[in-house]
């Protein structure tokens, strides 16, 4: 058995295959949970829509509690840190996360954001000691998890090598924090040209599906019987 973490971040309630103004990396990565579940049906599916419903943002209050050793923490901090609990533990459970990201003003959605600074918590998924040889930090998530972005751009060339690239934050907010955790292997795609609509943005988005379809293709064989 697998289980996916599958986000939506997306401030668009509705899915661009389904809905005039939908979300495209809602489609996506809805796309990729059907398709799974093709093959799969009776793998475990966590869905987290961060998009409709955010996480709370770090406080000084959630610092003061997660710095705070869990055998000495008042009861208020564990009030504090329980959605990063929840959060963490669906991370935790998960073989692969896909997530629907979007670029908002070249990065991801403050939802997303808040996400990852819950899901990023010392003595959860990485550890601190001052008194450690070498680098004072190391990561904690064990196991092959991957993790996907699937995106979604209202211009073009935000890809490695292309006109804009060194403006996208998105991929590498997402990745850089995951794989400090642990999480190392990692996938994305993303459709583009949203913002004019014509036939280019039509073809990002068929070629963005076949591109989902064939990573969960190469998936699939982790988990064969």
């Amino acid at each position: 058995m697998a289980t996916i973490l599958h986000i939506d971040s997306s401030a668009r309630p509705g899915r661009s295959d389904t809905a005039a103004h939908g979300s495209h990396s809602r489609r996506l990565t809805a796309r990729f949970v059907a398709r799974w579940q093709q093959h799969r049906p009776d793998d475990t599916i966590i869905y987290r829509d961060v998009g409709a419903h955010p996480p709370k943002p770090v406080t000084g209050d959630w610092i003061h509690a997660a710095f705070t050793k869990p055998e000495t923490r008042e009861n208020w901090m564990h009030d504090v840190l329980r959605e990063s609990d929840i959060l963490i533990d669906e991370l935790l459970q998960a073989d692969i996360i896909v997530a629907g990201v979007p670029m908002y003003n070249f990065g991801m959605p403050a939802q997303m954001k808040a996400w990852i600074e819950n899901i990023v918590r010392v003595g959860r998924t990485f550890g601190f000691d001052r008194g450690r040889d070498g680098v004072p930090y190391w990561p904690m998530v064990t196991g092959d998890k991957t993790a996907i972005v699937l995106s979604s751009r209202g211009d073009y060339g935000y890809n490695p090598g292309e006109r804009v690239a060194h403006l996208n934050h998105v991929e590498g907010g997402v990745f850089t924090p995951l794989e400090y955790i642990g999480i190392t292997n990692h996938h994305s795609t993303a459709i583009e040209y949203d913002e004019f609509g014509d036939d280019r943005m039509q073809h990002s988005i068929a070629t963005a599906e076949a591109k989902v379809d064939r990573l969960v293709q190469s998936l699939l064989p982790r988990f064969a019987a």
